[in-house]
């Protein structure tokens, strides 16, 4: 009984550590990286292209109206006298 459990490379037919070289498919953690991989260039890639088309095609943007009060500030900054002073 004691034969059965014996660890000895004869109860490996002799072969000893031998690796066999069978291919079993991709590893998980690869394929897990591919796809967030690609999922987020898809997003870079679709952020690019949709900032890319609105500069080609939307107008401008209006700039805000400045209020007298900055208006007067920057003419006396400059030195000339705001009208109707």
């Amino acid at each position: 009984m004691a034969e059965e459990f014996s660890f000895s490379d004869s109860s490996f037919g002799g072969k000893g550590n031998v690796i066999k070289d069978e291919t079993r498919g991709f590893n998980p953690a690869l394929i897990v990286l591919l796809v967030v991989g690609s999922i987020i260039f898809f997003f870079l890639a679709g952020n690019y292209a949709l900032y890319a088309y609105a500069q080609k095609t939307l107008p401008p943007r209006k700039k805000k109206p400045i209020s007298k009060k900055k208006l007067k500030k920057e003419k006396l900054k400059q030195g000339v006298s705001a009208p109707g002073e």
